[in-house]
């Protein structure tokens, strides 16, 4: 009898999974652990040290970790704690830039000119905010629900735009103040 309880809560558990939305995560705590790999030094230490992680456990520990707790963060709270902190180099059209993460943001630094952008998320409000020199803050959009986001438009109001490929399409024909574009 108690087999086929426990096999019924188990086929209730998965059906009833399928109908929940999912979110898989970003895995940053083995990802940075196989960035880090990656850097030690020639590929054939790499893979000796691959294959050492693999006996050790190491791998699939922080897999575990990230699947049953740090994703599980990063699902409930918007953040990995693991992610910040981090920096990296990222391959732009013009040049090479390094971005890092703390809590508030991304720190955008060029390395042909070496200027710099600073993108601060203020949760309250679910808005993303360019800070200026003068250190204030300029609102870039501000998250409506899933399916839209509040733009400056040309007249200083804000517009309701739906984040598709329409919806952006319409926002840049009223932030470019063209009618009609060709493409």
């Amino acid at each position: 009898m108690k087999k086929t309880r426990l096999t019924v809560a188990i086929v209730c558990a998965l059906m009833g999974s399928m109908m929940l939305p999912s979110c898989i995560g970003s895995f940053t705590l083995t990802n940075k652990l196989l960035s880090w790999n990656n850097q030690v030094g020639s590929k054939f230490v790499n893979e000796l040290v691959f294959f050492a992680f693999w006996i050790l456990p190491v791998y699939e520990v922080s897999a575990l970790a990230d699947v049953l707790v740090l994703n599980s963060i990063e699902f409930w709270s918007g953040s990995n704690p693991v992610a910040a902190g981090t920096t990296r180099t990222i391959q732009g059209n013009d040049g090479e830039y390094l971005v890092s993460v703390d809590k508030k943001g991304y720190t955008i630094k060029s390395k042909n000119d070496g200027s710099e952008v600073r993108l601060n998320f203020n949760a309250s409000d679910r808005s993303w905010a360019m800070q200026l020199p003068d250190g204030t803050e300029q609102t870039i959009f501000t998250f409506v629900d899933d399916t839209h986001i509040a733009l400056p438009a040309p007249d200083g109001e804000t517009m309701i735009v739906e984040t598709s490929e329409a919806g952006l399409y319409a926002y840049s024909q009223v932030a470019t103040g063209s009618m009609f574009a060709v493409r």
